[in-house]
């Protein structure tokens, strides 16, 4: 891996709550102006966001605006939202000390002078986390170096979840792209084993959450579907266990995944543990 370890170190895993709520709150702006002005995609993936290592943070889809496109985005080191055209920051508003109510306002006055629709318009059809729903100012005041640990642990996944996507790719259907979802706020590849119903078609999703109501803490998830037999799993690669309850999948947590060696071997870890999660996902539902 490129992210230096010291990085990911310099604030502790279980420290990065405040922060991932803040950035949480912050990356639906973007969706939502993605949601605004964007075909709606039947698998939502017009509102979904891509990972911009130049920016430390994420950009929603294209938008075309005028005879340019546009990416609207959040970034996590500093927590701002930006405007991108043609790769370069166009506008940006730093949070430190607004709303929700006040990004809102000067992203629509940004996309207005585009003739663009506002961000305001979109309906976002799930409901925030509670420690989400409360935050009523991007408060960063204290947390910026855990904003820049949080990044630090999006690029980390970024780069493993594409190469790993890129290894995969002879798989058929095969990986999708590596996009961040702003309903969960995680990062992954959904790597499809058959065609079919999306209901019951077998698949795995790759990705890292940067934690919730399971784990306090990021954590890298391997998730066969339909879900494994919670009574039959095998042994997992050192830094994974099974997760049991409510999904079945495979997780190594930000502590395990720093301690000793884990951290640069986690291209193996992911590869292995994929490896077990497919073998077992047809062998439980031939």
């Amino acid at each position: 891996m490129m992210i230096d370890q010291d990085v990911l170190r310099a604030v502790p895993p279980r420290a990065l709550a405040a922060a991932r709520a803040i950035a949480h709150l912050a990356v639906q702006l973007p969706t939502r102006a993605a949601r605004a002005n964007l075909p709606a995609a039947a698998d939502d993936s017009h509102s979904n966001l891509g990972w911009d290592s130049e920016h430390s943070g994420f950009l929603s889809q294209p938008i075309a605006a005028g005879g340019t496109k546009i990416h609207i985005g959040a970034t996590l080191d500093p927590l701002r939202l930006i405007i991108v055209e043609e790769n370069q920051i166009a506008a940006e508003l730093g949070l430190d000390g607004r709303s929700e109510s006040d990004a809102s306002t000067w992203l629509d006055a940004q996309l207005g002078t585009m003739r663009l629709n506002p961000a305001t318009g979109a309906t976002l059809p799930y409901d925030m986390p509670a420690d989400v729903a409360s935050i009523p100012v991007f408060d960063v005041k204290g947390q910026q170096p855990a904003l820049a640990v949080l990044s630090g642990w999006y690029a980390m996944a970024h780069e493993a979840l594409t190469s790993f996507a890129t290894r995969v790719a002879n798989l058929s259907p095969g990986p999708s792209p590596v996009r961040c979802w702003p309903h969960h706020f995680d990062i992954a590849t959904y790597v499809s084993l058959e065609v079919g119903d999306a209901e019951t078609a077998r698949g795995i999703g790759v990705g890292l959450s940067p934690g919730d109501e399971n784990y306090d803490q990021p954590y890298l998830y391997i998730n066969p579907w339909p879900h494994l037999d919670a009574n039959a799993l095998p042994e997992l690669p050192k830094a994974g266990h099974w997760h049991r309850q409510g999904f079945v999948g495979a997780i190594a947590t930000a502590d395990a995944i720093l301690d000793n060696d884990n951290l640069a071997n986690l291209a193996a870890y992911i590869e292995q543990t994929f490896d077990i999660a497919r073998q077992q996902l047809l062998q439980d539902n031939r």
